[in-house]
């Protein structure tokens, strides 16, 4: 009997419990309906920068002397001293004797020929005293004789005199040759520069046109900068520069790593290839650094201690200064858009596709004319997609 009171207890409270539930479902007012928010893209902006100056033209080449010579003997003989500055890394300076090789047989030549010389002279005076008694001889006659022939040309000496000349003549090259060859015992540096090889010594026999060393100048070198005809036309009046003639009105600045810092050379462009290279299909403008072995100026700092030379095989960068637009703007390279395009912003809000011209580009900025304004604020990142006019959300680049 309990438990069919328990049975039936459970039973009505079961119902009692499902009847409250259905009566507070369907009491339950109804959600408000609210319409979806649009979702406006963000976009990482910065500001377009309105340039100034001129637009660096920026490339990149190894250092290679002005000139560069073999150091060779001129005449065959045995080195009896060497300069010590003569070895490699040895600097020297124009006209500095290098090396000499024994003189004593070419003094001895010289001596000869002027012995030969003197004894033509001789001769030379001898034929004209002969002469000059033939003539007067030859006088006299004519006037005891009228009616007496020409005379012969060998009778008045003339010949004679004209062979006494020649010897002198052919006697005095001789002496100059032989002085010449004296004076050559003596190698002499063409300019001042430094040795990059030497194979010299003591006691060494050397035979004319056999290279001992090579000297490359110091007082300029060049670097040979590859650039594109797109780079080539924004250096100003490049087919007008005469090779050599000194011209520095496109300035230039080479830049070189020592060690944990950079350091920088002012140059200028001297000439430019008249032919484009058949591989690379680039323009090779040659930039001209006097001096390179002064200083350089470190790039990082002011006031430290003097950097290193320019040296010769050094692969450096180059900035050129290119052409001044008369108005041009300087962005973030991610801000290029395929199409040559960027996207900018306008009254804060909405985004807009201008089509630019791009001048030129580096690692991390590129240099374009258009319809932009400054300060404007032109998309670098953020969204990947754009349409004219699309709405967007805008903020500075994190």
């Amino acid at each position: 009997m309990n438990r069919g009171k328990s049975l039936l207890l459970a039973s009505a409270i079961l119902l009692i419990s499902t009847i409250v539930a259905y009566f507070m479902v369907w009491l339950k007012p109804e959600p408000e309906i609210q319409p979806l928010s649009p979702q406006i893209p963000f976009a990482v902006t910065a500001p377009a920068v309105v340039g100034t100056g001129a637009i660096p033209v920026y490339g990149a080449g190894t250092v290679r002397p002005v000139a560069k010579i073999d150091v060779a003997a001129e005449i065959n003989g045995k080195v009896i001293w060497v300069d010590p500055a003569f070895q490699s890394g040895g600097r020297v300076r124009k006209g500095q004797v290098l090396f000499r090789i024994d003189d004593a047989d070419y003094r001895n030549r010289v001596q000869q020929a002027r012995a030969n010389v003197a004894a033509q002279h001789v001769a030379l005076l001898r034929a004209r005293e002969e002469a000059q008694i033939a003539r007067a001889e030859y006088a006299q006659f004519r006037r005891e004789q009228t009616d007496i022939a020409e005379a012969n040309p060998l009778a008045l000496w003339e010949p004679q005199i004209e062979a006494a000349r020649a010897a002198v003549a052919r006697d005095s090259a001789v002496l100059a040759d032989a002085e010449l060859a004296l004076a050559r015992t003596k190698v002499h540096a063409p300019f001042r520069g430094v040795v990059q090889a030497e194979s010299i010594d003591m006691g060494q026999f050397v035979v004319a046109g056999q290279s001992v060393g090579r000297l490359y100048a110091t007082d300029a070198v060049e670097v040979v900068v590859p650039l594109s005809d797109a780079n080539a036309v924004l250096i100003p009046g490049l087919w007008e520069l005469k090779a050599g003639d000194g011209d520095r009105q496109v300035r230039a600045r080479v830049i070189a790593e020592y060690g944990d810092g950079s350091y920088a050379w002012e140059g200028y462009v001297d000439r430019a290839e008249a032919s484009l290279d058949e591989q690379t299909r680039t323009i090779d403008v040659i930039v001209r650094v006097p001096n390179p072995f002064a200083s350089g100026t470190r790039v990082e700092a002011a006031g430290v201690d003097p950097g290193p030379p320019l040296l010769v095989g050094k692969f450096v960068e180059v900035q050129i200064e290119g052409i001044t637009p008369d108005r041009y703007f300087i962005l973030r390279r991610s801000a290029l858009r395929s199409g040559n395009e960027i996207w900018a912003v306008r009254d804060d809000t909405r985004l807009t596709i201008v089509p630019v011209r791009v001048l030129q580009r580096s690692d991390d900025q590129v240099f374009v004319t258009g319809t932009l304004k400054a300060e404007q604020a032109v998309v670098i990142g953020g969204i990947q997609v754009a349409t004219e006019g699309m709405a967007v959300r805008i903020g500075g680049d994190p």
